[in-house]
């Protein structure tokens, strides 16, 4: 606590004493950083605070801009339970956070970490607060020799043990910040560690080897194909199914939306959390433009496009000038 005090990350969502957190902005900064890094997520929170600096201002905005404003930072179901926690504290809870873990987990994307980090930073309630940080810092003190996932439960027994009375808060956020800035996964920095004369795992002189893991499985790898349809300007785009994959998000075709000439565009290989996919992207001009979706290529960096159809979508800007591309290309 004492080395948190002097050396904590200033971080955009935190707040100074005197001043009280708000629980906006710690819910807030929660989601966001769920399977995402600080670096990523604080320019995305920084545009969300500046948008709608309230709870009652995401809660009326409209579900499709609120997506399209978390175009890229991934994991989308994350986006619509954001509009749908924001609304049912508006309209259940007069625009206030419940304060107790219990209450907060019946909200939509808030889970067991989450509440606890909001009930102990926002609220000051004592909870016990573990993420991929806290789980490395308390594998290392401890040297536990039970790889993860496996370990979680203990990691939380043992977690709650050192979590204090009072302070929760502020020592759930030094032992993240020790996690991201000292106890790294490798290369600790144990010098500096004020945990250092404590930790069993420093002392077998291997600290970078705990948390033991199970080997991983390798991901899958699928195919596809996306479709460029463009006339006069305009590319056709779609709203994929609110469920699944990208859910809700505006995106490519991924059936050929018309009987065209279709040429070759190259193709983009990306990683989504249970398997890896290539895409490749077909590009064709319409003779006519029909219902649908239809974009300004122009513009098409305002359309919020997950980063996979982004990248597509560079590739048929691409196509259009007339540029040579390769076949594939890393997203």
């Amino acid at each position: 606590m004492r080395w948190f005090a002097v050396d904590k990350r200033r971080l955009p969502w935190r707040t100074e004493p005197p001043a009280a957190p708000d629980p906006y902005r710690v819910w807030l900064s929660e989601i966001m950083l769920q399977q995402t890094t600080v670096p990523h997520a604080r320019p995305y929170f920084e545009a969300f605070a500046r948008r709608w600096p309230t709870v009652e201002a995401l809660a009326a905005a409209p579900e499709e801009e609120v997506m399209a404003a978390w175009a890229g930072l991934g994991y989308y179901a994350r986006a619509r339970n954001l509009v749908g926690c924001a609304r049912k504290v508006a309209r259940e809870h007069g625009g206030r956070f419940p304060d107790t873990e219990e209450a907060l987990r019946k909200l939509p994307g808030i889970g067991r970490y989450t509440a606890a980090a909001i009930a102990a930073i926002a609220f000051g309630r004592r909870a016990v607060v573990v993420d991929s940080n806290v789980e490395r810092v308390v594998s290392r003190l401890f040297a536990m020799e039970t790889p993860l996932p496996a370990s979680r439960d203990e990691i939380y027994r043992l977690a709650d043990r050192l979590t204090p009375a009072h302070g929760a808060g502020d020592f759930a956020q030094a032992m993240m910040d020790l996690g991201s800035a000292i106890c790294t996964p490798r290369s600790p920095d144990c010098p500096r560690c004020p945990l250092r004369a404590h930790c069993l795992a420093f002392a077998t002189g291997a600290p970078e080897t705990y948390p033991r893991k199970t080997a991983k499985k390798a991901r899958p790898r699928r195919e596809g194909t996306a479709y460029w349809l463009e006339h006069d300007g305009h590319v056709l785009l779609v709203r994929r199914p609110e469920k699944g994959l990208l859910g809700g998000m505006l995106a490519l075709p991924e059936a050929a939306p018309a009987e065209a000439d279709w040429a070759e565009a190259g193709a983009v290989d990306h990683v989504f959390t249970h398997f890896a996919l290539t895409m490749r992207l077909l590009c064709a001009d319409a003779p006519t433009r029909d219902e649908g979706i239809w974009w300004p290529v122009e513009r098409i960096e305002e359309a919020g496009l997950p980063t996979l159809f982004a990248k597509l979508a560079r590739r048929g800007r691409e196509r259009r000038s007339g540029l040579a591309l390769p076949v594939r290309e890393n997203a």
